[in-house]
């Protein structure tokens, strides 16, 4: 049974929680009202910030789990790890500029390759 693998999906899950409450806050610091998506350059990046996020969770888990099931946990649940320090840099780095997202966004897409090849790998292992 995966339980590290267990253990960082319910961090990027806690850590998605996070960044989603952050749309709320932003939205009364910049004075951008329910429907509204756009308007303010400053609530757009944290908006984009959670977005993107939502868009890379499935590529990130489905991968994830194989990965943990089929080759190592130990392995995807240090990948795991490696993929939410790269979302936290994302994060940072968007809320501050559109430029400075890139380094965490190469780290998170990194890992999630990663994790795919190893799903992959660990699927060739097993069959039979």
């Amino acid at each position: 049974m995966p339980h590290y693998t267990a253990i960082v999906t319910l961090l990027a899950v806690l850590f998605y929680f996070f960044v989603a409450t952050r749309i709320a806050a932003a939205r009364g610091r910049f004075g951008v009202k329910l429907p509204a998506t756009a308007g303010n350059p400053d609530f757009e990046r944290v908006f984009r910030v959670q977005m993107n996020m939502l868009e890379w969770m499935p590529i990130f888990l489905v991968p994830l789990w194989l990965c943990a099931v089929y080759l190592n946990d130990i392995g995807a649940a240090v990948l795991g790890l490696v993929w939410i320090g790269g979302r936290v840099w994302y994060y940072i780095g968007y809320s501050k500029a559109v430029e400075k997202r890139l380094p965490g966004f190469a780290i998170q897409a990194t890992v999630c390759v990663l994790l795919f090849v190893c799903a992959v790998t660990g699927i060739v292992l097993h069959w039979r």
